[in-house]
């Protein structure tokens, strides 16, 4: 008997021991090629950079890639999906280069928009992305069609990925409140409380051409204005240079100082 409980014994230690020391099967992610050919033909931030600059936003995406996990659900994840959700990761906090995101471990990307209960067939589906809370904690469900149409429509001031970052980034320092003190330097938070407030008024009065779903609340304006900041950057200064000068100290705070 007391053989029989060694020889159980040491094939336990054996298993755990094995377990401990064998490598994570690495997440899939593009070959480097596949990856500069999207972002040249289909991310705009990123054909603007120069060629040091782009270095670093390929090596930011592979690690990007390295560390979350992108899951399809009834769907095939492919390059392009990879590469783009990369892309709006690491876009709004390229500014930052120690940054890492701390609270998302996978994406589960969806065929299309969903409803509430995540369901992706039925009525109600107006949901094209989301940020989990309680059991669905550190997990982004993201539409893959309006992944892709962020990105592959050049004249639109709207990107569903990067509007999810976004909210990751605000919720960063514990709310997500559109004050995102992760990035937000103290002595901007009073000037983009108000001003995000006076913008929301004219929304709801439809006196401005931001997206009418930003005036849902402070969490939503700091997303939907983000995306304009970022996908149509010359037409908001055009517009918005009070709102756009103040998203530049959020976002590219390095630009306005160099």
């Amino acid at each position: 008997m007391q053989v029989i409980i060694l020889v159980i014994s040491a094939i336990v230690i054996i298993s755990v021991l094995y377990a401990s020391t064998r490598k994570k099967k690495p997440f899939a992610q593009p070959g480097f090629d596949t990856e500069k050919e999207i972002l040249l033909q289909h991310v705009s931030f990123y054909k603007k950079m120069s060629a040091e600059e782009k270095i670093r936003f390929e090596q930011s995406v592979q690690h990007f890639l390295q560390t979350v996990r992108i899951t399809g659900i009834k769907t095939t994840v492919e390059d392009i999906d990879s590469v783009l959700i990369a892309a709006a990761a690491i876009i709004p906090i390229f500014a930052f280069k120690n940054w890492e995101y701390r609270n998302i471990h996978e994406i589960l990307l969806y065929p299309d928009s969903f409803d509430a209960d995540y369901r992706i067939a039925g009525s109600g589906r107006d949901t094209l992305g989301m940020v989990g809370n309680g059991p669905m904690q550190n997990v982004m469900i993201l539409s893959k069609q309006d992944v892709r149409n962020g990105f592959l429509s050049s004249t639109g001031k709207s990107n569903t990925a990067l509007h999810e970052f976004v909210h990751l980034i605000d919720k960063a320092d514990g709310d997500t409140d559109g004050l995102p003190g992760a990035l937000l330097q103290h002595q901007y938070a009073v000037p983009w409380l108000k001003r995000m407030h006076q913008e929301i008024q004219l929304i709801r009065s439809g006196k401005s051409d931001i997206n009418p779903y930003g005036a849902t609340n402070e969490a939503e304006f700091l997303a939907v204005t983000a995306e304009y900041f970022f996908e149509q950057p010359h037409l908001m200064q055009q517009k918005h240079p009070e709102l756009f000068s103040m998203l530049e100290q959020i976002f590219t705070p390095a630009a306005i100082t160099t």
